[in-house]
């Protein structure tokens, strides 16, 4: 535990009336309440800024014109969709400049419920970067697939005694909010005094008043303009996203002006670990905000301050005396390449690379989540009803799906791949229970031309997705991500060409970010003999997912997500 802080030591050195702890010598602070720069030291003592101005410290650093920036913020992401640990992703994001993440950990909740979640705050825990979670509102997140786990109001309630729960995940389900689900409204309760995440695509006019005044607060999936600046104009918090699968920040940056930025923010929501390496974190977004013609005080205070202020953090995001000492140190406000970070006064990065820490372990119960049936390869190939069946074609792009009728491609009467016409064979097996479940389709748009693709990461509810041109591929593929307990996999025929183990909760690694970057190259590099697409798994990872405007695949069959009404396969 740290030491309790002393009012009169901080205000001592704040007067200069002893020598501050740290002194940072002659750097450009960046100010987000005038949005100006100062050029000053700035004096640091235990984990709080002290003071600016003129200083003495017990340490001295020299910036020599470096830029001060309040360490930056990710307001919303999902620390499974990086596939890394949370010490790994500290690793990976502290040289980058994040000092906290505002984490949802509503994927291992589908998994392993209340304790996944547990064990992702424990596994959090004293790294360089803070992890603030919020309690995973939709778990499962439909009734019409088989999830790991439930989480009830008052399951969610108890997490509350963890000091690192700041509030109310993301609530996906707006038509339980529109239709006042006993269930949900207690949810929404059970958080009224905290900070309530949203997620309301395309949600408007009185149905999103209602959804605002349930208590959903923020948004982080619109995709137009029009829709982020109705939402802004309802009162909510804007989150313009950039991740590896949704890129809406360009698109929406008209929407932040000097009268609504402050009411704005960034977040990635979901980043490939080999992203945050060769690109970037929050740094990323800010050089592609800027680089489009966005001020860069505004910028920052997209990424800090506003942050700090939609989820209710006093003295935090900002440089100025009694805040907390979270620094991001950059070269210039254009390129942001941080040369130097501190999280609480104490120094976590320089010159790109972490400082050596401690890194917690993670709770073994996520080590055995895959638990399959006995498949074989008619698990994949169910028999054919009708001439004609229903697909799911992808959007290229997006996480959206469209119904298509297409003649069901079959041989000895079971339904085949048709990679001539992009038609793909697509299964989802349940994997939380081993009931052998299989739900069966088909899906346009993954450019598979033979072998299969499977993984453990299948939105929300995580059971063992399948695309392939044959059964044989997809059977082997299916039980090697069994046998890791968890993964990716690239497989033709009976070999297994690529893999990468997700041995947490069918979800992370346990392994170093050097040795998931590597087998993430070997992974796309085997997936090219395969597939069209240069990044297949993330597209496969969120077909299960209750997408707008059409049809899902789960392990109950193709879904019409519109009216929430199972349908069949196959059709006349």
């Amino acid at each position: 535990m740290p030491a309790p802080l002393s009012l009169q030591a901080l205000t001592e050195a704040a007067a200069g009336k002893r020598p501050a702890e740290l002194v940072l010598k002659n750097g450009n602070l960046v100010n987000l309440f005038t949005d100006s720069l100062e050029r000053a030291d700035l004096a640091l003592e235990q984990g709080f800024i002290a003071g600016i101005g003129s200083y003495k410290g017990k340490r001295e650093i020299n910036l020599n014109g470096l830029f001060v920036c309040p360490g930056f913020m990710d307001g919303h992401m999902h620390v499974e969709s990086t596939m890394l640990s949370p010490a790994e992703l500290a690793r990976a994001v502290c040289p980058h400049g994040t000092s906290t993440v505002f984490a949802d950990p509503h994927e291992i909740a589908n998994v392993m419920g209340s304790r996944g979640v547990e064990a992702m705050i424990m596994a959090a825990r004293g790294l360089p970067v803070e992890f603030l979670f919020e309690a995973p509102s939709c778990v499962p997140a439909t009734h019409l697939e088989t999830s790991g786990a439930e989480l009830t109001a008052g399951d969610l309630a108890r997490l509350r005694r963890f000091p690192e729960i700041i509030g109310l995940a993301e609530m996906m389900n707006f038509p339980g909010v529109l239709n006042t689900d006993q269930g949900v409204m207690d949810k929404l309760a059970a958080f009224g005094d905290m900070p309530i995440d949203g997620h309301a695509p395309f949600l408007s006019g009185a149905d999103l008043n209602a959804y605002c005044a349930a208590g959903p607060a923020s948004d982080h999936e619109c995709s137009t303009i029009e829709e982020a600046r109705e939402k802004l104009a309802r009162g909510m918090w804007i989150m313009l996203r950039q991740g590896t699968g949704a890129k809406n920040l360009l698109d929406l940056l008209p929407l932040v002006t000097p009268r609504t930025e402050r009411r704005c923010l960034m977040v990635t929501d979901d980043r490939h670990p080999d992203e945050l390496a060769h690109e970037g974190h929050m740094d990323a977004l800010l050089r592609l905000a800027v680089s489009h013609g966005l001020d860069p005080m505004t910028a920052l205070s997209m990424v800090s301050f506003n942050t700090a202020r939609r989820f209710g953090l006093k003295r935090r995001g900002a440089l100025a005396p009694g805040y907390q000492a979270d620094l991001a140190l950059v070269h210039d406000l254009s390129g942001f390449k941080v040369e130097m970070v501190f999280k609480k006064g104490r120094m976590v990065a320089n010159s790109g690379e972490a400082l050596e820490f401690k890194s917690p372990a993670f709770d073994d119960a996520a080590r055995q989540t895959v638990n399959i049936g006995n498949l074989q390869k008619e698990s994949f190939t169910p028999l054919v009803k009708g001439n004609r069946a229903r697909a799911l074609e992808l959007t290229p792009g997006q996480l959206l799906t469209r119904e298509l009728i297409v003649p069901a491609p079959q041989a000895r009467g079971r339904l085949t791949a048709a990679p001539e016409q992009d038609l793909a064979l697509l299964a989802v097996v349940e994997r939380h229970q081993a009931s052998g479940r299989v739900g069966n389709g088909l899906i346009k748009g993954l450019g598979l031309k033979k072998g299969a693709l499977a993984g453990s990461v299948a939105h929300d509810s995580h059971n063992l997705i399948v695309a392939g041109a044959d059964a044989k591929s997809m059977l082997t593929a299916a039980q090697r991500v069994a046998q890791m307990q968890g993964g990716l996999v690239v497989a033709l025929g009976d070999k297994v060409l690529a893999e990468l183990p997700l041995s947490l909760a069918g979800l992370m690694s346990d392994q170093p970010l050097a040795s998931v970057l590597e087998a993430i190259a070997a992974l796309r590099l085997s997936a090219r003999q395969i597939t069209d697409l240069e990044e297949p798994f993330m597209l496969l990872s969120f077909v299960a997912l209750p997408v707008i405007p059409d049809l899902r695949i789960t392990d109950q069959g193709l879904v019409d997500v519109n009216a929430f009404n199972r349908v069949e396969l196959f059709c006349n």
